[in-house]
């Protein structure tokens, strides 16, 4: 894309704007683990991306829906230089008043009793707001985390952050749709991603396992993307 064709995009009025957007949010925003994160400036756009912090995250939740269903579980960890730091790892299980299904336990291999021994969500979406300020959210299929992210800064603050994404689905995606073949969107998987770079298999549908995962991911990506060295935050921004 040309820097005119950029410039008369609306995503460019977005990347220029978001910093702004962030400011503006940060006057209404409650006291709180929701003013210390937009207190915080965000990452510049132009910014090379092995300069940019960034933090993996990943949701486990009792169904797609983010109006009606709920977090069961956050994991995250930060990716800094392109170096994952295993000491800034966080999982934790959220408590909820709601039962959970028999699936949902045959997928993420959490029980009520579990479920019940949880943090209440608060502290939990706090400790995430803490960790992701000053950072870019990375994740595998931006949905899910913006979507239930959101819902949660409303039932918590009555108000919603922005959120700028990098989105290991979206840039797979971009990768596909230029060969301009047919191609079967299960090729989009994480587990299906991960197995075209040659990556160790992982354990599925846990929060901090799908974070890890999807940081490695990332940094395969950028491994074949970015050889010169002149990959901006800009170019990987869902």
């Amino acid at each position: 894309m040309t820097s005119t064709t950029l410039a008369n995009s609306p995503m460019f009025g977005w990347l220029l704007g978001y910093e702004a957007k962030r400011k503006q949010l940060l006057k209404k925003a409650p006291a709180g683990a929701l003013r210390d994160y937009l207190s915080v400036p965000l990452p510049d756009i132009n910014t090379r991306i092995d300069k940019v912090d960034i933090l993996a995250v990943d949701f486990e939740t009792t169904g797609l829906n983010a109006k009606q269903d709920k977090l069961l579980s956050v994991g995250f960890i930060t990716l800094k230089n392109q170096q994952i730091s295993l000491k800034t790892s966080y999982h934790q299980i959220i408590k909820t008043k709601e039962q959970l299904e028999e699936s949902n336990v045959i997928i993420h291999h959490i029980t009520d009793s579990q479920k019940e021994q949880g943090h209440a969500l608060a502290i939990v979406v706090e400790a995430l707001l803490k960790a992701l300020a000053g950072k870019v959210m990375l994740v595998h299929f931006a949905r899910i985390e913006k979507q239930f992210l959101t819902e949660a800064c409303y039932e918590l603050y009555g108000m919603a952050p922005i959120f700028p994404m990098i989105d290991t689905l979206a840039l797979a995606k971009r990768r596909l749709d230029k060969r301009d073949v047919a191609y079967d969107p299960s090729e989009l998987r994480l587990t299906n991603l991960r197995n075209n770079f040659k990556l160790p298999i992982h354990h599925a549908h846990n929060a901090l396992n799908d974070a890890i995962a999807t940081a490695e991911l990332f940094m395969a990506q950028m491994s074949k993307a970015n050889k010169d060295g002149k990959t901006t935050l800009k170019d990987v921004l869902l």
